[in-house]
Formats: structure tokens, C-alpha cells, sequence
């Protein structure tokens, strides 16, 4: 079981030692053209750069700790158009800093991820929003790519959601018009406003199911257990490949430190369910989390790799994980 982390690494004064740096559109659009070109080119540099000192830091740690979602601001703005024209220009000479973070990753057994953001819709029945999802999944397709993933199914995995009017009829179609390494990467997860497990599972077998188990918790007030055969059926999508699950828990003040809250005896909102929090202070949660053997983990918390870590000490701590 590997635990993995969301897009920023944070040092133990809960600081980013290697950030992600982007810039806005209205700033970019109010430069020169050689003045965009300068700062898209130093800020892809600078994140690159940076991602490789991460994964640098996560090859110091243990097997179980090797796992991450890489923030989707790589190359920042690169789905604008005036952005994607100049990338077209120098992405060549980004090549190496891509090489060299893919090599190393995969020399060190570091699990990659992407997940384009809550407007990339596949299922939408907007065409428009359609056209947009499909190039957001196809740019985070070409930076696996150029770190030599998307040769092999699930080699990567770049997760969204299945929400959108049109449901699994119009996934479907879009699904059809992605790249092979694309459709190799893509993975789908329940969220917890639209789109149930249930609704997911229509995908699997176009592409492996990611199961977020507090997002089913929040839509349905059920604690997902292991044994339940839609588990079954998740495991069964990613033909072989170790499957991943996301694991979050509602803020702290929200929910109880102990025990498996029940929504009806909270009387709260369902949008203050959503918002995660900052570390995984309930063991109860923990303890069912860690049930799902067989899957890896991302942990999508506020404090990222420092709460991480805290589970990851925890589930040492039970006999039944030392494995880990």
C-alpha cells in the first residue's frame, strides 16, 4: 500500500520548499510577445526544476511513502492559445527537464498522478465545455508523455469526474476522441454532489474507476466497507494494475474525533461535509481507510505530506499493516 500526497510538498514549518509557481492570464495577455515568451518558459523551468527536487525527496523515503499528484500548473496557462502557440515553440528545450523527472520517477518507484480540475467535463452537454475538457485531459496527457508515461495502461493516471447532463453516454463519446495515451491514463471517480459510485461504474470497462470514499460518504451517508461488491468491481477495472482510492474526512470541529458519523445526528450542511481537513484525527476513519488492502492511497488533506505521514506512522503502529 503506497499513501501519496496532493501537488504541494510541505517542509515541517508547513512551508513549500519547492512551489509550483503560475501566473495569471490577464497578466500574460498584457505582455509583449517575447515578454510571454520569457516568463512561460522561466516559470515551466522553475516548476520542473522543482518537481525533480521533490521526487528527489521522496526517493529518500520509504516505498510506502513514494506517491504523488503533480499540480496541474506545470506549464501554466498552456491551454490558452497564446500560450500554446509559444510552448509549441520551446517545449523542445523543456525536453530534458521532462526526461530526467520521468527517469528518476521511475527508477524510484514514485506513483504519478494528474487530476485536471472541476470544469474539465467530459460528460457535459456543452460541446463547447466538451471541446475545453478534451484539451485540458490531452495537455496533462503531454506532460506524462514527454516524461515518457502513456506507454502502457495505467503506467500514469490522470483522474476526473464523470459529472456533466450528459452522463456515461456522453463520457463515452468524449472518451472516443482522446489520444491512446490518454484513454491509457484516464481514470474516473465518484464526487459527492452528482455522481455516484453507482453512476461510475458505467465506465469501467473503458477505463479504471477511482473510488473516493468520503465522497460517497458525504452523497449517500455510507461508510463504503471492502467486502462490498462494487469494491470488487473497482478492482476489476483496473485489470491488474494496483487501483487507488482517495481518502479524505471532513474538517476538524465537524465531525467526532472517534467513531463513524452519522450525517442525520450532525445536522450540517452537506457543503460543510465537503471541505476537507487538516490531518486525519479520527482513528476510527483511519482504521476503515486502511481496510482497502490492496489499494494505494491518495490522501487529499489540507496539510498534505505532513498528514500523510501521521497515517503512515499510524498504520505502522497496528500489526495488522506493518507491512507498509
Amino acid at each position: 500500500m503506497k499513501l501519496g500526497f496532493a501537488c504541494k510538498y510541505l517542509d515541517a514549518d508547513f512551508k513549500q520548499p519547492f512551489p509550483c509557481k503560475s501566473t495569471t492570464r490577464t497578466r500574460f495577455l498584457s505582455l509583449s510577445h517575447d515578454e510571454r515568451a520569457t516568463l512561460l518558459h522561466a516559470l515551466a523551468t522553475t516548476n520542473l526544476t522543482n518537481l525533480y527536487l521533490i521526487f528527489q525527496q521522496l526517493a529518500q523515503q520509504p516505498p510506502a511513502l513514494r506517491m504523488m499528484r503533480i499540480g496541474s500548473d506545470l506549464l501554466p496557462l498552456y491551454t490558452v492559445p497564446e500560450a500554446t502557440a509559444l510552448y509549441n515553440e520551446f517545449l523542445p528545450t523543456l525536453a530534458p527537464l521532462f526526461t530526467q523527472c520521468g527517469v528518476f520517477a521511475r527508477a524510484n518507484a514514485i506513483r504519478l498522478s494528474f487530476h485536471p480540475g472541476q470544469y474539465s467535463v467530459l460528460a457535459s452537454d456543452n460541446l463547447l465545455v466538451v471541446e475545453r475538457a478534451l484539451e485540458d485531459v490531452e495537455y496533462h496527457a503531454l506532460c506524462a508523455t514527454l516524461m515518457g508515461y502513456g506507454q502502457a495502461f495505467q503506467d500514469f493516471k490522470i483522474n476526473i469526474h464523470m459529472n456533466g447532463k450528459a452522463g456515461f453516454a456522453g463520457f463515452k463519446r468524449a472518451f472516443g476522441k482522446l489520444s491512446p495515451q490518454a484513454r491509457r491514463m484516464l481514470t474516473v471517480e465518484n464526487d459527492e454532489i452528482s455522481c455516484s459510485l453507482d453512476d461510475v461504474l458505467q465506465a469501467k470497462a473503458l477505463c479504471p474507476v477511482v473510488v473516493d470514499i468520503h465522497h460517497h460518504w458525504v452523497k449517500e451517508n455510507e461508510f463504503l466497507q471492502p467486502d462490498d461488491p462494487r469494491i470488487a468491481q473497482v478492482i476489476e477495472s483496473w485489470r491488474g494494475v494496483t487501483p487507488v482510492m482517495h481518502y479524505s474526512i471532513s474538517q476538524e470541529g465537524i465531525i467526532p474525533e472517534q467513531g463513524f458519523p452519522d450525517q442525520n445526528a450532525l445536522g450540517v450542511a452537506k457543503s460543510k461535509l465537503r471541505t476537507h481537513s487538516d490531518f486525519y484525527f479520527n482513528p476510527t476513519l483511519n482504521d476503515w481507510a486502511l481496510s482497502f488492502d490492496g489499494f494505494d492511497i491518495m490522501c487529499e488533506v489540507k496539510m498534505k505530506n505532513l498528514a500523510r505521514d501521521r497515517l503512515y506512522h499510524y498504520a505502522l503502529s497496528r500489526s495488522s499493516i506493518t507491512s507498509l
